[in-house]
């Protein structure tokens, strides 16, 4: 096993009192090659900026500016999100969404009941054979 140490001891991250945080599913699961770049910093930018719900409600407006994004880049963007299941929008409000596995149903055609965890297990192996 290789041993790591950091490059620069004294700056060694620590979790911030405030919540903001990266599902590591982001990357393993290969949503991170699907996003664009400017749909890329603006899902960073949401996570940074978001509440323990994935809340915010920063205003096109603002994000533009703190990005250097002009709008219609902004509209695309957000609409690669939402269309990738990984943001909701309601104006003014985003929402993070948590990362659901890549092969499970679009939101809208989950029926919402409670299901046995038996086949919850079944279902699992199904998609694993």
């Amino acid at each position: 096993m290789i041993k790591k140490y950091p490059v620069s001891p004294k700056r060694v991250r620590k979790i911030p009192k405030q919540f903001s945080w990266v599902d590591h599913r982001l990357v393993r699961e290969g949503y991170i090659e699907q996003i664009s770049h400017p749909s890329g910093i603006l899902y960073l930018f949401l996570l940074t900026v978001s509440d323990a719900q994935g809340l915010s409600y920063y205003s096109g407006p603002t994000i533009c500016k703190r990005l250097k994004m002009d709008q219609t880049t902004l509209n695309q963007s957000r609409d690669e999100l939402i269309r990738l299941a990984l943001v909701a929008y309601k104006r003014p409000l985003y929402q993070i969404l948590a990362l659901d596995p890549v092969d499970s149903p679009p939101i809208e055609e989950r029926s919402g009941e409670f299901q046995p965890l038996g086949q919850i297990f079944k279902q699992m192996m199904e998609v694993r054979t």
